[in-house]
């Protein structure tokens, strides 16, 4: 496969933009070789500088639910931008799509919108220390909740510590009201809580973690999260970026029917565009201004734009909640071929699966956490990875992320898919 033209605008990026990418995983750092730059997107296929095709198997890591450029989006944006494309005003459209999400989403009675996924987890535990009148937050190793300080913490040598930065710029200040447990560990969070009593503000996970592949709650975890949380006074917040409206019209609350106190969003409830909120019930909401005392701020927070491709897009899923169903039914069915072809080789492997997000671990371990997730043999997923793209599979290109299929993808789509991957392990492992 020709990528000439990528080759040279990487080389061109490098020397005005850091690593010459905008967000460290693009430039295929754990993978090696040189990142693919695309000039459009249609459905559910990628084209880059040199009119190569890939099948998208990372949706913009999760926000194109439909498929790329779905016409009801662009013509709603399209229209709207003519009128102007950002106010620093209120909006009706603002209230349009604060309506409609809160409707769809689970223990929520008010939302705030932001601009990014992680602004929203920044916001949220602000607002869970603002309203409990407490400090530290429990996170889990390995959950990636944006690059606000106190989130890029990670465990020391035990399992039970005091955080420490994982991040020059990090202060050691901040850290220290981050404490980390390993994610399907009630314990290591119950021995938290008994020694930091009435100083935990908040818990925050991923409902079903994406930052270390995919890996789902084991039984009973998340309800357990929840009755600590319920007992010591602490909210507890989920991470919905990647789960809200993906994983069901209520996302990964209603899916696993566990409410959560706090709820961030962003991908999907931006159909494309720089979104992110947080929702709560009134009485949690009421203390962020300018009702209550904890300042939260964007310029173009809720701008038109925005607010369009995001009420457009979670319309549409309203109205044809089937997507959920079909996308659920198209992951098994790459799941199982995927499983078939692993059947032929002695290449261990685990797939973790929950409706459209998956992931492949070379790795016979159950993943559960990110000690689990680590064992994966990176020269597999290195050689799996690039077998894959040269055949036209755009896959994430870590193996610590979370596979986002959309609806526009085909079972052709998933045939061909299947089938490079058969080729890949027959050929392009054995080399």
């Amino acid at each position: 496969m020709e990528i000439s033209k990528s080759i040279q605008l990487f080389n061109r990026a490098k020397n005005v933009i850091p690593g010459g990418v905008n967000s460290p995983v693009r430039a295929f750092k754990s993978v090696g070789g040189n990142p693919i730059f695309v000039k459009s997107a249609n459905g559910a296929y990628l084209y880059d500088e040199n009119d190569n095709r890939y099948i998208d198997y990372i949706s913009s890591w999760g926000p194109m639910i439909l498929g790329h450029a779905h016409p009801k989006v662009i013509e709603a944006i399209q229209s709207v931008s003519l009128k102007g494309t950002s106010y620093g005003i209120p909006t009706e459209l603002e209230i349009k799509i604060a309506e409609l999400a809160t409707s769809m989403i689970p223990n929520a009675d008010c939302i705030r919108f932001v601009n990014s996924g992680t602004e929203a987890c920044m916001s949220a535990v602000r607002l869970a220390r603002g309203y409990t009148g407490k400090s530290k937050l429990i996170k889990f190793v390995g959950c990636y909740h944006g690059h606000a300080d106190y989130f890029l913490i990670e465990a020391g040598s035990g399992a039970l510590t005091f955080g420490v930065p994982n991040s020059p710029g990090v202060t050691a200040g901040t850290a220290k009201d981050t404490l980390t447990a390993p994610y399907n560990d009630v314990s290591a969070v119950r021995q938290l809580f008994e020694e930091n009593k009435n100083d935990i503000a908040a818990v925050i996970i991923e409902p079903v973690a994406g930052n270390m592949g995919c890996v789902p709650p084991e039984k009973d975890f998340l309800e357990e999260l929840k009755q600590l949380c319920i007992s010591n006074a602490a909210l507890l917040v989920f991470d919905e970026v990647m789960t809200g409206f993906r994983l069901s019209l209520g996302g990964a609350q209603e899916l696993l029917n566990v409410n959560a106190d706090i709820i961030t969003f962003g991908k999907v409830i931006g159909g494309g565009l720089p979104v992110g909120a947080f929702a709560a019930r009134k009485e949690v909401m009421d203390f962020l201004s300018p009702n209550g005392p904890v300042y939260q701020a964007g310029t173009l927070s809720g701008n038109p734009l925005a607010m369009t491709a995001g009420y457009v897009t979670l319309s549409l899923l309203k109205e044809n909640p089937e997507i959920f169903q079909s996308l659920e039914n198209k992951t098994a069915y790459l799941n199982e071929g995927f499983e078939n072809a692993l059947k032929k080789t002695n290449i261990p492997h685990t797939i973790n699966r929950l409706g459209s997000m998956m992931s492949l671990h070379f790795t016979s371990d159950k993943v559960v956490d990110f000690t689990s997730s680590s064992k994966g043999d990176n020269d597999y997923f290195k050689k799996y990875f690039h077998g894959m793209l040269k055949r036209g599979i755009y896959l994430p290109p870590s193996a610590y992320e979370s596979y986002f299929l959309n609806d526009a993808i085909s079972y052709e789509d998933l045939d061909f898919t299947i089938n490079a991957f058969d080729e890949v392990l027959h050929e392009d492992f054995s080399a």
